[in-house]
């Protein structure tokens, strides 16, 4: 299974170098990471590790500006895409077909050749503009999975909700990942 996994400039950058960790554990996953310059920026401001870690994980790493990359065309086969987290801006381009940057290419790529495309978007409060390109993009296919807070597992720690979002993501390629307590009925 190809992945791409693209990392845009919102809060929440760990949730991107998590995802790479547990992608990293399936043998048969290659992932392909583009970090957008927003990103690079909130990675350093929320300490949230060095761009090596990111790079290291993945199996081919990508420059945001390059638009002649592989991923940029659907000839090149993936099995599709996240983006974690996602922006209000990368939100806005995926929605509109607006692919002024790698990240935001190879998502209208994706969805063009019918493949999904999980978005993870990062924001709060959301206007009615956010809401209508959240409307857009799920219309357009993506799938939204806001990293929202869950209480029904027993996840105490900050680490333990962000494993239930991963594993949330990692189910919509079939992927079993061992953190993820889904539910089982009566609390249990």
């Amino acid at each position: 299974m190809r992945l791409i996994v693209g990392i845009s400039g919102a809060t929440g950058a760990c949730m991107g170098l998590r995802l790479l960790e547990a992608l990293k554990a399936f043998d048969d996953v290659e992932t392909y990471l583009v970090i957008s310059e927003g990103a690079k920026t909130t990675i350093r401001s929320e300490n949230a590790g060095a761009f090596e870690e990111y790079e290291r994980l993945a199996d081919r790493t990508f420059d945001d500006k390059d638009l002649a990359a592989c991923i940029s065309s659907g000839s090149y086969k993936t099995d599709g895409m996240i983006v974690i987290p996602c922006s209000m801006k990368s939100l806005s381009s995926i929605a509109n077909s607006y692919g002024d940057n790698l990240l935001t290419r190879a998502a209208d790529v994706c969805l063009k050749e019918g493949r999904k495309v999980v978005l993870v978007p990062r924001e709060m409060p959301l206007s009615k503009s956010h809401i209508r390109n959240l409307y857009q993009a799920a219309d357009n296919g993506c799938v939204i999975i806001p990293p929202m807070l869950t209480f029904y597992s027993d996840y105490p720690t900050t680490e333990d909700q962000v494993d239930h979002i991963i594993g949330k993501i990692l189910s919509q390629f079939g992927l079993d990942y061992a953190p993820f307590k889904p539910w089982t009925g009566d609390g249990q």
